[in-house]
């Protein structure tokens, strides 16, 4: 069925404020929702919205409380999320950030202490919007083995970069440094699907396509090696310059009950200034590069916003089921 992304939004924070989350910080929360649907991520779409819901019930995820925001340093800014959402935390602390760029010509932005981001490049696209290029890391629940490993030790792991251009960005991706992101092994579990070869290993470090067995296992670094390395990186950016927990300390995501996520995300913003126009000027020169070659793009380059999407009509009856609970 098709439905507006002003609906999906709309929907979205009458049902995050009918379980108990506050009404700015349900706006914040809903418009990364109807973002994620609207450029087809719909794993940090409305998938997430029934698990937001009953973590708000349970106390996981406190959805009324203020983000404190400090700098510490010109080019430094603290976004403490107190154990609420990202976003409402990344929201408060998103212009302070922006202007230390402008100020120091590069500025880092830790929000700390946070629920699951879902979306990383809903931050990273933000910053791009105001002239700068973004790059952000975050950790989740340890699901990755080593490469040759059978126990998980970091999450997911996803690294979102954004550079701006002349109109919407001139590139943008968002991608988890797993070979693949969870949501979509516990999609093909509940859809009785099996799994590509080269996503997952089980238990005893076996390659699997089954995604009961992979979610029993661990999943695997994109690329080996080289996913490997961006993964640790991401966890040693987003729990060590944050104060956040590893990711061998988080339950995992979705489930309902257990201790607050306590994640972090980290971001760099930075002022192309006087180099704007080299910057666009090499951009350029590879776009026409890659234009002669009808089967490349850049990733994320020439995205449109779409009005209406696809929703699987269960998925929109729990959703609907969600916002008309009352609240108390």
């Amino acid at each position: 069925m098709q439905i507006a992304i002003a609906e999906i939004e709309r929907i979205s924070e009458k049902a995050l404020a009918a379980h108990g989350a506050g009404t700015w910080q349900a706006r914040e929360v809903a418009r990364a929702i109807a973002r994620a649907e609207e450029t087809g991520n719909v794993i940090c779409g409305l998938y997430y919205l029934e698990s937001y819901c009953r973590q708000l019930l349970s106390g996981r995820v406190n959805g009324t409380v203020d983000p404190v925001v400090t700098q510490p340093r010109p080019g430094t800014v603290l976004a403490d999320a107190r154990l609420g959402f990202a976003q409402p935390a990344f929201a408060r602390a998103f212009e302070p950030a922006v202007a230390a760029a402008r100020a120091c010509g590069i500025a880092s932005l830790a929000v700390c202490h946070s629920h699951t981001c879902t979306s990383l490049g809903f931050f990273t696209e933000q910053i791009a919007a105001a002239g700068l290029i973004g790059l952000g890391v975050t950790n989740a629940s340890a699901i990755v083995a080593g490469p040759g490993g059978r126990l998980p030790v970091i999450g997911t792991n996803p690294v979102a970069f954004t550079i701006p251009g002349a109109d919407g960005p001139a590139m943008h991706a968002d991608f988890s440094t797993a070979a693949v992101a969870l949501g979509k092994i516990t999609m093909a579990k509940a859809a009785g699907e099996a799994i590509p070869p080269g996503w997952a290993v089980d238990r005893e470090g076996r390659p699997t396509t089954d995604p009961e067995a992979a979610l029993a296992g661990s999943l695997v670094s994109a690329a080996g090696y080289k996913g490997w390395a961006l993964g640790l990186l991401a966890e040693f950016l987003a729990a060590g310059l944050t104060g956040s927990v590893n990711a061998l300390d988080v339950r995992a995501l979705k489930a309902e009950g257990g201790p607050p996520h306590d994640l972090g995300q980290f971001y760099i913003l930075i002022d192309p200034g006087p180099a704007s126009d080299t910057l666009a000027s090499r951009i350029a020169r590879v776009a026409e590069a890659i234009a002669e070659d009808p089967q490349v793009r850049i990733p994320g380059a020439g995205r449109r916003p779409r009005a209406m999407v696809d929703v699987a009509p269960d998925l929109w009856a729990t959703v609907a089921a969600l916002a008309a609970r009352q609240p108390g």
